[in-house]
């Protein structure tokens, strides 16, 4: 350990370790004459959007990668999610995690479907089959769980569920692009699953998205909706917006479908080492993942708790001092924002609230050095163990 005199932090006036801005995510981009010969031969064709050749190839791409029979193509994951509830005819009340991004909410809100909240399981943070039972209502029409952190939810538990009250289930796997469920590729559970690549995931389209389904009529009704419901000129047959995909995203997301295995790899030696770095720390516990599923290893998630001297919110208020953007996702839970907060005070969820208190993201991806992260290390590591008591 560093000794108190040879480690000044910055929260204490010394300059910070990282001269720039370290985020949790970077873009990952693929070979660059790669994209820029999609990129021209795009412009040639003069062909920018409206389901495009490359587009259609991505569609194909990402189909046969994740073992299913259609990927609908969308500008981004929100949007996806929209086209794909609508489309499901989903209505009333649907429950969701608190704990995930605000879209998978507000995709049902936007809507005007209720989102009834559920809890978590506090060790895997993926949705609890038991709360969900417990908020099943006769309103409820269908279950949208989230493959958290790329691990997979409660698949059989949740698909048996859904069958017996007579609901849909639709998976949100946004985080889980090359992630497995029993050595099976994320994609074709439920009725459908849906997928982002915003410039942040480990896989990105500059932003996208798409829903995977083996459902023919469903894909049908989301290619409709996703182009106005234009089935051939002036022949609208179908409720539809826009949420076409570009040919640009489609180029960005043919590279970087090539590259995807050297990113997943790059990330794992990451994981690797915060998992060896973070072991000893006290206080500190890292999110783990199952060695006999695939993950793509894209979010390095660890919960701060006693016996550290400080505690999550001063740990990143430390970090960012040394311009290591560590964030607390999701924080507060869903439940507690505002916007549902004001319409669903009462609401309680005892694992989300404490996963929420005491999660933190820190920085992965091929962009970030091995050095950073011993970096990043020493500073969690020397504030878990001292606090900010010392001179």
């Amino acid at each position: 350990m560093t000794t108190m005199t040879r480690f000044p932090l910055a929260i204490r006036g010394a300059p910070p370790r990282f001269q720039e801005p370290v985020h949790v995510g970077r873009p990952n981009t693929g070979d660059r004459s790669a994209f820029m010969a999609r990129i021209g031969a795009m412009l040639d064709r003069k062909w920018l959007t409206n389901n495009g050749p490359l587009v259609q190839e991505f569609e194909e791409r990402i189909a046969s990668d994740l073992g299913v029979r259609h990927c609908v193509a969308i500008c981004n994951g929100t949007i996806a999610l929209e086209i794909a509830i609508r489309a499901m005819g989903l209505t009333g009340e649907v429950i969701v995690p608190s704990w995930t991004f605000i879209a998978t909410a507000h995709s049902l809100a936007w809507q005007g479907i209720t989102p009834v909240f559920a809890d978590i399981d506090p060790v895997t943070h993926n949705l609890s089959p038991a709360s969900v039972r417990a908020a099943i209502t006769p309103r409820t029409t269908g279950i949208i769980a989230v493959h958290t952190w790329g691990r997979a939810a409660d698949i059989d538990a949740l698909t048996d569920l859904a069958d017996e009250h007579g609901l849909q289930l639709m998976f949100d796997a946004a985080h889980a692009y090359r992630c497995t469920y029993r050595g099976k590729r994320i994609g074709s559970f439920g009725t459908c699953e849906v997928l982002s690549f915003h410039a942040t995931k480990v896989f990105n389209t500059l932003e996208g998205g798409a829903v995977v389904t083996n459902d023919d009529k469903l894909a049908d009704t989301m290619r409709l909706m996703r182009n106005f419901g234009f089935a051939g000129y002036d022949n609208v047959v179908h409720n539809g917006t826009n949420g076409k995909m570009v040919e640009a995203s489609a180029a960005m997301g043919l590279t970087n479908l090539e590259a995807l295995s050297s990113f997943v790899e790059a990330n794992r030696v990451r994981y690797q080492l915060y998992r060896e770095r973070l072991a000893d720390i006290p206080g500190v516990t890292l999110v783990t993942y199952d060695e006999d599923q695939e993950n793509n290893y894209h979010y390095i998630v660890a919960s701060v708790d006693e016996p550290s001297r400080v505690d999550r919110d001063e740990l990143i208020d430390i970090l960012h001092a040394e311009n290591v953007l560590a964030r607390k996702y999701f924080w507060p839970g869903c439940h507690r924002m505002k916007t549902y907060a004001d319409l669903m005070p009462t609401v309680s969820l005892e694992h989300t609230e404490r996963v929420a208190a005491h999660n933190i993201v820190l920085p992965s991806g091929p962009s970030l050095t091995l050095d950073d992260i011993h970096l990043i290390c020493d500073v969690i590591a020397f504030s878990c163990q001292h606090g900010l008591s010392y001179p």
